[in-house]
């Protein structure tokens, strides 16, 4: 172990001791199941911000880290995309969802279309999202094992024991309290970057790597299908971003929530441009790497004292922690509280708190065996979250807000439809990272096949008890127009779109084009009662 390993892990262990005695502070408020789920709605402004900064904006500093030493500027992009992700839920979503006071996605599907549809939701949600902490934690764990020697394995084993622990105490309180922790540290962390920047290479260090390789400099070095995967994830899972709302949505006034979330999205900014410019200093100081999240300690390690280079993987590691707890926690919530109301309906709240804390602990084994499974390429696990959960209940959710006609065996048929095409084409893709089948990623097609299944059942199981109301002036007939467009497009440029990798997402664009269409056209038949005169008598 280096000089900067020991350095960080006298931090590490001074900070796990102290967010789990944060976590504590969270204990007293969460004796109840709102408490516990929720915060009892009691979050304020602040702790709104410090809980979405620590949930994307961690997430996105690890990710845009590895991305800008690998392409440079233009790793910006997924910074962007994932602000206009936030600002959407704040200026969209946040109301409307606290008014219906929203727990979980899978809470939601349930109430909508029953206990069935519960319980597949949740245990679908639950799943994915220790795949999700478990990426982020072996890029974190990549790093880390530079200057430690500790394997990647034991780094997660190690994060996710930590976070069944603090959050074992006050539920979403705990969350609450350790974001705020978390965020602090981050911008320590940020600060420090900044000052090794300054040092090695400095301004004119970037203007040469700029000179030397000028593409570093372009903005689409990334690649336009890549860009356009960014922006399309985040856009799509907008709708779907259960460990954002479950915070967010913690607060006490739609009001809060939305500042809230605005402000973080703020404070996202620093921190996206932070990442670019560390990536690109790595890039310039040691190049040559496979991996930015290797070179960037050995940046560090040329350029810094070792106590800040191990203060600086603190705020790394604190990035981790952040974007996992809330992921754990919302996923143990839909497998607790969703999938324990569905498999025992007269189950209280505590009992449900209680499933909830038995859920953590199978999801932190989960996580643990994830990393076992496939540690190499933490990426991986993303897009099986991601085909995994999307591709199952994107439309059910949309269909649960906006369109009635829907039923309840369209929903469950489906989550499993619209999940297993996605797997399935991955499968046939080879569970390749990029290198997808037919060059298009398997979250398109699983989502268009889930948008196609729950209106094809839909109308069949309400054949007779649904009309066509169609009106020139509605949003419908102007997404038919688009669809119709965009299907000219995919039909005349197949060939370029599919060599670009962008075949799939037009299709799944003239899909929910049509999917919009049938939900503004498509109307339940009203009954009309007759009226008869009633005739005094006497």
């Amino acid at each position: 172990m280096t000089t900067v390993g020991y350095w960080f892990i006298g931090f590490a262990l001074a900070y796990t001791f102290f967010l789990i005695f944060m976590s504590q502070l969270g204990m007293r408020r969460a004796k109840d199941g709102n408490g516990f789920f929720v915060g009892g709605r009691g979050f304020n402004t602040l702790f709104v911000t410090v809980c979405i900064t620590g949930l994307f904006s961690g997430s996105s500093y690890i990710a845009i880290l590895e991305l800008s030493y690998l392409t440079g500027v233009s790793a910006i992009w997924y910074g962007v995309a994932e602000t206009l992700h936030v600002l959407i839920i704040a200026l969209v979503l946040i109301a409307p969802f606290r008014k219906r006071a929203l727990v979980t996605i899978s809470g939601l599907l349930g109430d909508r279309y029953g206990e069935k549809v519960r319980g597949l939701a949740g245990a679908i949600t639950a799943f994915t999202f220790p795949m999700w902490s478990v990426a982020t934690a072996l890029a974190f764990a990549s790093a880390l094992s530079v200057f430690t020697g500790i394997s990647l394995v034991l780094s997660v084993a190690l994060t996710a024991l930590l976070l069944f622990v603090y959050l074992q105490f006050g539920g979403m309180w705990s969350v609450g309290f350790t974001q705020l922790s978390n965020v602090v540290v981050f911008f320590m962390m940020l600060a420090i970057g900044t000052y090794a920047f300054f040092i090695n290479p400095g301004i004119d260090g970037i203007q040469t790597l700029f000179q030397e390789r000028p593409e570093y400099a372009s903005w689409n070095a990334a690649g336009l299908q890549t860009i356009l995967a960014w922006f399309g994830t985040f856009l799509f899972n907008v709708i779907l971003a259960q460990a954002a709302f479950q915070m967010a949505l913690s607060c006490k006034t739609p009001e809060q929530g939305r500042r809230g979330l605005i402000y973080a999205s703020l404070l996202g900014i620093p921190l996206i441009i932070g990442a670019v410019l560390f990536g690109l200093a790595a890039a310039q100081v040691v190049p040559g790497e496979t991996r930015g999240l290797v070179a960037v300690p050995l940046y560090l390690m040329e350029t810094l004292p070792a106590p800040l280079v191990g203060l600086f993987f603190l705020g790394f590691w604190a990035a981790a922690l952040s974007w996992g707890a809330p992921c754990q926690f919302s996923g143990a919530t839909s497998l607790g509280r969703d999938v324990g109301k569905a498999l025992n309906p007269k189950a209280n709240e505590l009992q449900l708190i209680k499933y909830t804390k038995w859920s953590l602990l199978l999801l932190t084994g989960l996580m643990i065996v994830f990393a076992l499974l496939r540690s190499e390429q933490s990426a991986w696990w993303n897009v099986v979250a991601w085909v995994t959960r999307n591709s199952a209940t994107f439309a059910p959710v949309v269909a649960a807000i906006f369109w009635p006609v829907v039923t309840k065996r369209a929903a469950l048929i489906s989550l499993f439809t619209g999940s297993a095409s996605g797997l399935l084409w991955y499968h046939l893709s080879g569970w390749a990272i990029n290198d997808f089948f037919m060059n298009t990623h398997p979250v398109w097609i699983g989502m268009g096949i889930n948008i196609i299944t729950i209106v094809a059942v839909s109308l069949i199981d309400n054949a007779g008890n649904w009309v066509w109301k169609a009106s020139f002036r509605s949003v419908g007939f102007y997404s038919l127009v688009a669809a119709v467009g965009l299907a000219i497009v995919f039909f005349s440029s197949f060939d370029f779109l599919l060599a670009k990798g962008l075949a799939g997402m037009v299709g799944l664009l003239i899909v929910c084009g049509l999917f919009i269409t049938c939900m503004n056209f498509i109307k339940e038949k009203k009954e009309t009662v007759p009226v008869t005169k009633q005739w005094k008598t006497g």
